[in-house]
C-alpha cells in the first residue's frame, strides 16, 4: 500500500512540475508576443469606450495599465497578481477575467466534450469497419470521406453545415447555446443539447478521420498477426476475432490519439464558436485578439495550455489502466 501511494506521490509531482514549468514558458511567451503586438491596447480601450477621452485621461489609464514601464517590469507584476489569484480585468466585457473564464468555460466544455466523444466513438468504429473490410467497398469509401474531411477547414465545413442544416432544412437553430428571449435558468437541457448539436458534430469531423485510419492500420497489423491465423485456422469468425483479440491491442493506440486531440479541439473550437455564434471560451479569445484585450487573452492562453495539460495527464495515467505492461515499464 505505501509502495503504492508513493509512486502516485512521484508520479503526480512530476507531472506537476512539469505542468508548472510549461505555463512558466507559455506565459512567458504569450507575454512577450503581445507586448510586440501592434495595436494599441489602450487605444481599443478608447474606441470601446465611444466617447472622446482628453489627454490627460489617455494618461491616466496608461499609467493605471502600466503601459509605459518596461516589458519585464510589467511581466512579474503581471505575474505577481497571478500567484494571487487574479488574472486582470477584460479591457472589452469590463469584467474579471476569470470570472469571464468561468462562465464561458462552462459552455465550450460541453461543446468539446461532446465533439470528443463524437470523435472518439465514430473514428474507433469506421476504424474497425475498414480494418474488418480492408480493399473492399465499405473501407475504400469510408477512407476517402476521411481524407475528404480531414483536408477541409473546419470554418467552411461549419459553414456548409450552418446554410443546409439551419437555414434550408431548418433542422437546427442558426447559433447561440441557448433559444434568444429566454433566461438562462429556463432553459431545458433538451434546448441546450439542440443548440449544441450541430457545432458538437462539425467540431468533432476535424479529428475523427486520424482516429478512424490509425485504427484501421493497427488493426490490419493484428489481423496479420500468426495468433489470428491460428483464431481463424479454428473457425473464429471476423467479428469474434475482432472482439478476443482486434479490441484490446487497437485500443491504446485510438485512447492516444483520443487524448492527444484536446490542444486540436480547441484551436477548432475557436472556429466553431465563431462560425456558430457559440458563447465559449473560443469566441471570447477570439474578440479579445481582434481587440487587443491583453489581460482576457493571457488569462484565457493560460487556461487553455492547462486544461491541455491535464487531458495529456488523464491520458497517461489511463493508459496504465488499458495496458498493465505500461504500469511494469514504469515502476
Amino acid at each position: 500500500m505505501k509502495g503504492t501511494f508513493g509512486r502516485l506521490s512521484r508520479t503526480f509531482l512530476s507531472y506537476g512540475v512539469r505542468i508548472l514549468s510549461l505555463l512558466l514558458a507559455v506565459s512567458i511567451i504569450s507575454f512577450v508576443l503581445v507586448s510586440a503586438s501592434p495595436i494599441d491596447p489602450v487605444q481599443q480601450y478608447i474606441l470601446g469606450l465611444g466617447t472622446a477621452v482628453s489627454p490627460e485621461q489617455r494618461a491616466e489609464i496608461e499609467e493605471y495599465w502600466g503601459v509605459n514601464e518596461p516589458p519585464v517590469e510589467r511581466y512579474f507584476t503581471w505575474l505577481g497578481e497571478l500567484l494571487k489569484g487574479n488574472l486582470g480585468e477584460s479591457a472589452l466585457y469590463r469584467r474579471p477575467v476569470a470570472d469571464i473564464i468561468s462562465e464561458r468555460f462552462a459552455n465550450s466544455l460541453a461543446l468539446m466534450f461532446c465533439a470528443w466523444l463524437l470523435a472518439g466513438v465514430i473514428g474507433f468504429a469506421l476504424g474497425c469497419i475498414m480494418g474488418i473490410y480492408q480493399n473492399q467497398w465499405p473501407d475504400k469509401l469510408i477512407k476517402k470521406i476521411c481524407y475528404l474531411l480531414s483536408s477541409v477547414p473546419t470554418f467552411w465545413l461549419g459553414l456548409v453545415f450552418l446554410l443546409v442544416f439551419a437555414v434550408i432544412l431548418k433542422w437546427f437553430p442558426i447559433g447561440f447555446s441557448s433559444p434568444i428571449g429566454i433566461l438562462s435558468e429556463d432553459v431545458s437541457i433538451w434546448q441546450r443539447l439542440y443548440h449544441l448539436a450541430l457545432p458538437a458534430f462539425t467540431l468533432s469531423l476535424m479529428s475523427f478521420a486520424n482516429i478512424a485510419l490509425h485504427t484501421r492500420q493497427k488493426l490490419i497489423d493484428v489481423l496479420n498477426s500468426e495468433y489470428v491465423l491460428f483464431a481463424r485456422a479454428r473457425g473464429e469468425g471476423k467479428w469474434t476475432i475482432l472482439r478476443r483479440h482486434g479490441l484490446r491491442n487497437i485500443m491504446l493506440p485510438a485512447l492516444t490519439l483520443q487524448f492527444a486531440s484536446f490542444a486540436e479541439l480547441f484551436g477548432g473550437s475557436v472556429m466553431a464558436e465563431n462560425v456558430f455564434s457559440y458563447p465559449g471560451l473560443g469566441s471570447a479569445v477570439a474578440a479579445a485578439g481582434l481587440n487587443s484585450d491583453v489581460p482576457l487573452l493571457l488569462g484565457v492562453t493560460l487556461f487553455s495550455a492547462l486544461f491541455v495539460c491535464v487531458g495529456n495527464m488523464i491520458a497517461n495515467l489511463l493508459y496504465g489502466v488499458v495496458d498493465p505492461q505500461i504500469r511494469e515499464v514504469s515502476r
